[in-house]
């Protein structure tokens, strides 16, 4: 478990983002096409979090022009550039599935202060 460990740990960030479920995040993301390189930025609510250490990953769900789009990033894949916090999120649930049906109002999340 040791060797494990020693091997995951200089794959890991320094500074894990910390994003928690119910949150509005900024996730910006390396992408490659062709020779270029470019940063591009997708916002929306983390409805998950799993696993940990380094295969840990959160879910980000958006609504963009009336289609929900969810995202799974790896927290420490060094195509993630860095996640922002936009605002937090007070919810009592550890995954947030039930927004995959709700629209509009429905789908708020109250701010945690």
């Amino acid at each position: 478990m040791d060797l494990m460990k020693a091997f995951t740990d200089k794959y890991m960030k320094e500074e894990a983002p910390s994003a928690n479920v119910g949150d509005t995040v900024r996730v910006h993301v390396r992408v490659k096409e062709g020779n270029r390189e470019r940063i591009q930025v997708f916002e929306g609510t983390v409805i998950a979090k799993k696993h940990g250490g380094i295969e840990e990953s959160i879910t980000v769900r958006r609504v963009s022009y009336g289609v929900g789009v969810e995202k799974v990033f790896p927290l420490h894949a060094p195509a993630v550039e860095k996640i922002e916090l936009v605002r937090k999120g007070k919810v009592r649930r550890a995954k947030l599935y039930y927004l995959r049906g709700r629209v509009g109002k429905a789908a708020k999340i109250k701010e945690r202060i």
